[in-house]
């Protein structure tokens, strides 16, 4: 797999640390809970103001929509880009939720397993309710032919740009995990996406610690060689970040 965020990787820095003067606020799997997202800003808001000199990012781990109610308002909020006028910068990763969202679009036969995991809430919520056709593939047609109508351009434009990782000094933020074993820039997109046992067991030195959301723990899940994030939003209440600066690493939680 290329893509251009591999090109700008080089060798990892201070595994575990966070680049000089940087504070790194990292956002796990939102899930259509709009309501979560904007309390959570506040909080980083309030957070960040006690250091205005420091660079500030905010690095969203993928899965913004499916299963919550307002899928569409999560993805208004961070194209809108609220933080920004307090300095932050913002990086927005593909989770495999976009990923099926998208493969919907391009082809209306993923429609049904879209929607096993989650996908009609976003239906709904751009406004697509279920329309009939003369047989199942019309029927997916149509659905499909509603949510390209449905989606402003920007949000389009949006689920296109989200990338599939991002690194910043010792740290690699991911939607699901790598593949123990490969190099990063021979890692499948899938693996980066998808998957969990073969990436949640190893205790292998990824040479980053790899921060992730996807597989969902009551707590954040700390190890040596990896942090997960994804505390359940959508149905728990709890949408989690993960601040990190230097070496130093905490909680901020709705």
């Amino acid at each position: 797999m290329t893509a251009s965020w591999f090109n700008r990787i080089g060798l990892p820095k201070e595994r575990g640390f966070a680049p000089e003067a940087t504070r790194i606020y990292a956002i796990g799997d939102i899930h259509g809970r709009a309501d979560l997202l904007r309390e959570l800003h506040s909080k980083i808001r309030a957070d960040a103001d006690g250091q205005p000199l420091y660079r500030k990012i905010i690095v969203y781990l993928g899965d913004f929509v499916d299963r919550g109610k307002d899928s569409k308002e999560v993805v208004d909020i961070l194209i809108d880009e609220p933080l920004a006028d307090a300095g932050f910068e913002t990086k927005c990763l593909l989770g495999n939720h976009e990923r099926s969202m998208l493969n919907f679009l391009e082809d209306p036969m993923a429609g049904p397993n879209w929607v096993i995991y989650g996908g009609e809430a976003t239906l709904l919520s751009y406004g697509v309710g279920h329309p009939r056709g003369n047989g199942m593939d019309d029927r997916w047609t149509l659905i499909r032919d509603r949510l390209f109508d449905g989606i402003p351009i920007d949000h389009l434009g949006f689920f296109k740009s989200l990338e599939p990782g991002h690194i910043e000094g010792g740290y690699l933020f991911v939607h699901a995990g790598i593949r123990p074993g490969v190099p990063l820039e021979k890692q499948d997109l899938r693996d980066m996406l998808w998957i969990r046992d073969d990436f949640l067991m190893s205790k292998a030195d990824h040479g980053f610690c790899v921060v992730h959301g996807h597989t969902v723990s009551t707590e954040p899940d700390f190890h040596p060689n990896r942090i997960g994030i994804d505390t359940g939003a959508y149905s728990s209440g709890k949408l989690t970040c993960l601040v990190l600066e230097g070496q130093a690493r905490r909680i901020l939680q709705t």
